[in-house]
């Protein structure tokens, strides 16, 4: 089966195929897949954009459709920077920038209040035009110093609290196990494989 990933972000690509390195699904990038175009994130909400990326997609293409919203949601900050994670400190700011504007806005709250959570919210367009809607998620805390090496985003800031180490320091393959897009992606998986069965049964 082939599924196309709505999203330019070669980082996201490549950690849904590394999630799902044994299934059956082929996920086409944009480029792959012909599509032409800007998708344009106008969304209020993680839901929103994933479905304006899907049917931007699908209406010019068809097929299996899969798009991806996700970021990061502090408690303190009222869910901040939420659906404008990619773009928090400015269109063009890196994530040095993006830590900065961060702990600038955390600094009025003392680090152990600093819980958070990234967001995963995965829409999902079949050939037929039917869509689906999974949401995933892992609870952590920033960390007031950036660690680690692995992933990518905001990962050397977030801490996960039980093991004492940031999604950046964790192992590849520990991370797509608890983190909000391996655990979306594995529901869109199985509603694909049960889909699947049936259509073979």
């Amino acid at each position: 089966m082939e599924v196309i990933l709505a999203t330019a972000n070669e980082d996201k690509v490549k950690e849904i195929r590394e999630i799902l390195p044994d299934s059956n699904i082929r996920f086409l990038t944009l480029t792959e897949s012909g599509f032409v175009g800007q998708i344009v994130e106008t969304g209020r909400s993680f839901t929103d954009n994933a479905l304006i990326k899907a049917r931007t997609v699908h209406r010019q293409i068809g097929g299996y459709v899969l798009a991806d919203d996700s970021g990061l949601s502090i408690d303190v900050l009222d869910g901040a920077p939420g659906v404008h994670s990619a773009r928090f400190a400015g269109e063009n700011a890196g994530y040095p920038e993006k830590f900065a504007k961060l702990y600038g806005l955390l600094a009025p709250w003392p680090p152990e209040d600093w819980l958070a959570s990234f967001i995963c919210v995965m829409a999902l367009v079949r050939p037929d035009g039917r869509e689906s809607i999974v949401r995933g998620e892992c609870r952590g805390r920033i960390t007031p110093i950036m660690k680690g090496s692995n992933g990518f985003g905001y990962d050397p800031i977030f801490l996960l609290p039980d093991r004492g180490l940031t999604m950046a320091q964790i192992p590849p393959e520990e991370k797509h196990r608890i983190s909000h897009r391996g655990r979306a992606l594995r529901q869109i998986a199985e509603l694909l494989s049960v889909e699947s069965s049936k259509e073979k049964g």
